[in-house]
């Protein structure tokens, strides 16, 4: 819709971390008149412009959700549970294809869709990768494999749909303060000691971990961009340095120890096999062998430029961490014993 009344601009997964920073960021816009915030849970967070919307893209119907929209923004995914992939699948893969579909049989002109630095296959260690970087991702592990999925399902989508424009946003790691719950839980478990992180002796060094970190804001902003400027295609977003194993301790305050990858890859296997952490082995044989990537065509067609350093979202998040922060929405809730107690009783890895 455009006019007087603004673009309405409907956004799956607006309650997580893209979908918080995203939403708000929409509510800034003068361009934008309304959104639609689709999640599967119902919240208590409040967004200008927004209005919340309980659905879940793999079951309920979404074409009224979708009719008269300008863009749909697709953040929807589940990280778990890592041991029962089937789920992940349905949801991520299937659920995806579902919104797709019904952005074409309503009208939708534009989607934009969050992909991620995890379906490129693995890269080289000393030079950086544009968007033509093949996306098969790493076979090893859902993640990597359903991104990379839905990337070969929008090449034919585009072929098919030439009046769509579809971009593809494909960020590195990316935190806030407000995730840091969210993200101790899905990727580290309840046995983590938030408030002691930062007591933590060593960091692994190991051959091929970095990552490309951004903040969740930056990310957003990016977003926004596609939303309201004529591109398509593919858009890399990473702020620069690196984060490697030497970075990470200098922030932490500890040294860096050699571990061998197959070592790490052991202590993963190990803790997720026996539900003591949620994330798989296979996603720490992803970021091992995961490219870095080169953001020049963000920064131009976009003319995108991260506020935030590595470094400074990475003392953010690690603060949040400290303080158990989060937001009043069920995906990024504050941290608390309660909430601890519960992820051990329903399993590590094994809830959605």
């Amino acid at each position: 819709m455009t006019g007087t009344e603004g673009l309405k601009v409907v956004v799956t997964g607006a309650t997580g971390n893209v979908g918080t920073s995203f939403t708000a960021a929409l509510g800034a816009q003068d361009a934008v008149g309304s959104v639609v915030g689709i999640a599967r849970r119902p919240t208590d967070w409040r967004c200008r412009k927004t209005e919340f919307v309980v659905a879940d893209v793999a079951d309920d119907d979404l074409h009224e959700l979708l009719r008269d929209a300008a863009a749909v923004v697709h953040l929807a995914w589940l990280f778990q549970p890592t041991h029962k992939p089937e789920i992940t699948w349905r949801n991520n893969v299937l659920g995806s294809i579902r919104v797709f579909e019904t952005v074409a049989e309503v009208g939708v002109p534009t989607l934009v869709h969050a992909s991620s630095v995890g379906a490129y296959s693995p890269g080289p260690q000393d030079e950086r990768v544009d968007e033509r970087w093949p996306t098969h991702g790493w076979p090893g592990a859902a993640y990597p494999r359903e991104k990379a999925y839905l990337e070969r399902w929008l090449d034919t989508f585009e072929l098919r749909h030439p009046d769509i424009r579809v971009v593809r946003m494909r960020p590195g790691f990316l935190f806030k303060r407000e995730s840091a719950t969210a993200q101790r839980r899905l990727f580290a478990g309840p046995l983590l000691p938030g408030r002691l992180v930062r007591a933590l002796p060593v960091v692994p060094r190991t051959a091929g971990l970095r990552m490309q970190v951004l903040h969740t804001d930056d990310a957003a902003d990016a977003y926004v961009r596609a939303v309201l400027r004529p591109v398509r295609g593919a858009f890399n977003l990473a702020a620069e340095p690196p984060v490697d194993a030497e970075v990470l301790a200098e922030i932490l305050g500890a040294r860096t120890v050699p571990v061998p990858p197959a070592a790490l890859h052991a202590a993963v296997a190990a803790a997720w096999h026996a539900r003591l952490a949620p994330a798989s082995p296979g996603l720490v044989d992803t970021v091992l062998r995961l490219p870095l990537m080169d953001c020049t065509r963000a920064r131009t067609d976009l003319e995108w430029i991260p506020r935030f350093s590595p470094r400074a979202t990475l003392e953010e998040f690690l603060t949040g961490l400290r303080d158990g922060a989060g937001l009043p929405t069920p995906p990024l809730a504050e941290d608390s014993v309660g909430r601890r107690l519960h992820e051990v009783a329903t399993g590590m890895g094994q809830r959605p």
